[in-house]
């Protein structure tokens, strides 16, 4: 369910997403497609494009689009070919009149690209959204690799989507970091204010650079600055650079792809949640994969290194009824229950103050240890989520503070999820995820979780480290599923202030065709 083309057009979010219709596993590559009015609730319209032409008959793969200031809308994707080769292809809707935009032609003249010399057949895929340079012509990148190790993002300009020029050198390359699919190139306003048109440049503009590494199956960014004459991006920090420095997620999360809504000009995420049990699993419950809640974007302007995802404001409309904790007592290796009643769809806000305590250091932990069990001074704490009453499955989201000795003696910060007891299924990969966390001085510890049963979607200090966790309960499910807070710490207690909802279900099902003339 990879993400292709999302764009929003005649009042309709639409969705375009890799599918296989005939079963629960990888094959069969075809385009799915749904519309929403408001990002929450969808509605599944027929296939948008299916591998049907010898460019494309081994996959219908992932794609992009642009939209131009005619109004036109050109769809760009990968094919893979009769004789397994990538190429690039061009697609525009039938009918621009259409808001469902149900019917797409692929161009007669396609493929559009194929792999230049020195790349290989199967390393030249995801055409990014096209931005308009300075000089009038259209630009987009894609990921490849160069000597197998180097991961590359290539450039081409063009002025009609048919023809197309490969500019000199590369976007950016990074070594070590193999081969970048699924590369998104975007503006952010340093004011961290709106979202930006992918064409937008200027004063007051950066530039995120992602790629989905596809030999360790994780999206990285970085911050930088975008040459518009060279065609040229430069990180702000080279030790933080693509694939060697932050991530997207820290979990379960794959292949995401941003576009700008013009409607509410803001610039909107899409990330892609892998399934962790087997294909036999899968295929008993006769689907896999999912995408995680729609995120804005935009830059954080208190570290100027990091961005914020945020789930999208329609996502609140989905909110029942509330229930407030005001600084619980969170003592050091306890657990507290929260009486909410049943805690299977839940949008948790909680914010966490440390009250230490005299002569209890225990050694350091480095990041997110071997779990929520691994007790340090200063953590681990936070919520368990998706847990039973006797806590024989559980999923903690914790802040793991560190005082380590390579810093000025302030707290070091880890953001952490841990799957390891979230399931006692057998057939299910669990790990504990994390990373480490900006916390400012004038900030405390807090932490958004959307819990919505078997996923579990967590936003540290106002999502600059954001972690999703796919898991598998088999005990604290529907009604025995219930909310904790915890401190395993050994030398602080914790005062937490919570703000609770109990969430409504979004309705996903087919378009209503018979009630429209």
């Amino acid at each position: 369910m990879v993400v292709a083309g999302p764009l929003y057009h005649k009042g309709w979010y639409h969705f375009f997403y890799q599918y296989n219709p005939d079963s629960a596993i990888w094959g069969n590559i075809t385009w799915g497609h749904a519309v929403s009015r408001d990002l929450v609730h969808w509605l599944y319209l027929p296939l948008a494009m299916v591998r049907d032409r010898w460019y494309d008959i081994n996959g219908v793969w992932t794609g992009s689009a642009t939209l131009l200031p005619n109004g036109q809308i050109v769809m760009l994707y990968t094919g893979k070919t009769n004789e397994s080769v990538q190429v690039q292809n061009l697609a525009y809707p039938a009918n621009l009149s259409d808001p469902l935009l149900l019917d797409w032609l692929k161009y007669p003249g396609n493929p559009v690209l194929v792999p230049p010399p020195g790349i290989g057949a199967d390393d030249f895929r995801d055409p990014t959204t096209a931005w308009l340079g300075p000089d009038g012509a259209w630009r987009i990148t894609m990921g490849s690799r160069f000597n197998s190790t180097i991961g590359i993002s290539l450039v081409y300009r063009t002025t009609n989507f048919m023809d197309y020029e490969l500019l000199d050198g590369v976007l950016h390359a990074v070594p070590s970091t193999g081969m970048w699919e699924c590369v998104d190139f975007y503006p952010i306003s340093i004011d961290g204010s709106v979202g930006l048109d992918t064409s937008a440049l200027g004063p007051g503009t950066k530039h995120v650079l992602k790629a989905s590494l596809d030999d360790t199956k994780v999206d990285h960014y970085a911050i930088g600055t975008y040459d518009p004459v060279t065609d040229k991006w430069t990180p702000d920090n080279p030790k933080e650079d693509v694939g060697i420095g932050l991530k997207v997620d820290y979990g379960r999360y794959y292949a995401s792809k941003t576009f700008f809504d013009q409607n509410k000009e803001r610039r909107i995420l899409w990330g892609w949640i892998d399934e962790t049990d087997s294909d036999i699993a899968d295929l008993r419950k006769g689907w896999a994969s999912l995408q995680t809640i729609p995120r804005t974007v935009v830059y954080d302007k208190k570290t100027g290194t990091h961005i914020l995802q945020w789930p999208v404001e329609e996502v609140e409309s989905l909110r029942l009824n509330s229930t407030v904790f005001k600084e619980v007592l969170v003592e050091a290796g306890s657990v507290v229950p929260l009486d909410i009643g049943t805690a299977t769809q839940l949008d948790i806000l909680a914010e966490f103050e440390i009250e230490s305590l005299a002569g209890n250091a225990t050694d350091e932990v480095s990041d997110c240890g071997d779990g929520a069990v691994d007790r340090s001074t200063f953590g681990p704490f936070g919520v368990l989520v998706i847990a039973d009453d006797s806590l024989s499955e559980l999923t903690p989201v914790y802040f793991r503070p560190v005082n380590t000795s390579d810093y000025d003696g302030s707290l070091k910060t880890y953001f952490c999820t841990d799957e390891t007891r979230s399931s006692k299924a057998s057939d299910v990969f669990k790990q504990v995820y994390g990373g480490k966390v900006p916390v400012l001085e004038d900030e405390k510890y807090n932490m958004r979780v959307l819990v919505d049963h078997s996923v579990v979607e967590s936003f540290g200090q106002g999502g600059r480290t954001v972690i999703t966790s796919r898991v598998y309960p088999t005990e604290a499910i529907y009604g025995a599923a219930r909310l904790f807070l915890f401190n395993n710490a050994t030398g602080v207690n914790v005062k937490a202030t919570l703000k609770i909802w109990e969430m409504n279900s979004a309705f996903i099902r087919p378009f209503p065709f018979e009630n429209t003339s």
